[in-house]
């Protein structure tokens, strides 16, 4: 399966950092690529690579965070306004990546390029480090937390195997009480399903009850 632009229940990320290259006209592209999930992690890379790369005239990026590349930041780090973080982002975008971090470290050649010729230069050194880097899905998943008498303990585990849901937590001490994960797009129907036996009680959800796995 490949990454899209379209976010469903599940998006898609690196599985481990990357790096490309890109020379035009003598200046010199270096691009790097790093899975992150937050902001404070995105900027240490910033830090990191600026560290690193002391000598060179601009360091700029551009992140995407969270299952819809929601929220994003571009740097253009000293180049005209739009042509270094924004292509660098676009590409993101257009490769349906997200919670990915970017960042093209430019060593200036002596020959200016121009607007449209740094808007491509960024633009390609940023593909160069994503285009072949390995990828990986991440699933959203939502927990559903029910309790019922023993008598439903059959319907009830087998609509639960039925729908491949992950069983977190099980108490069968006084009353049952189940805790399961599952793929957000199957909620719905899985929820559907357990209310329609007579007994069963679906509890409260937990505001944080939507998480993400591979």
């Amino acid at each position: 399966m490949s990454p899209t632009t379209e976010i469903s229940d599940s998006y898609w990320t690196l599985a481990e950092p990357s790096e490309g290259e890109f020379s035009e006209k003598r200046s010199k592209f270096l691009a790097y690529a790093y899975p992150v999930t937050t902001e404070e992690e995105a900027l240490e890379r910033v830090r990191e690579v600026r560290t690193r790369y002391y000598d060179a005239r601009h360091v700029c990026w551009a992140y995407r965070l969270g299952p819809t590349g929601e929220p994003y930041r571009a740097n253009d780090d000293g180049e005209p306004s739009g042509t270094a973080g924004k292509p660098i982002h676009g590409i993101l975008v257009s490769l349906g990546l997200t919670e990915v971090i970017v960042l093209v470290v430019r060593y200036f050649g002596g020959v200016k390029l121009g607007t449209s010729g740094l808007i491509e230069a960024y633009r390609e050194a940023a593909l160069a480090a994503l285009t072949d880097a390995p990828r990986r899905e991440c699933i959203l998943t939502d927990r559903i937390r029910l309790t019922f008498s023993y008598e439903l303990m059959g319907p009830v585990m087998r609509i639960v195997k039925e729908a491949e849901a992950r069983v977190l937590v099980q108490d069968f001490r006084e009353s049952c009480f189940l805790e399961l994960e599952q793929r957000q797009g199957c909620a719905a129907e899985l929820r559907s399903r357990l209310e329609q036996l007579y007994g069963v009680t679906l509890l409260s959800e937990d505001p944080d009850s939507t998480h993400s796995k591979e």
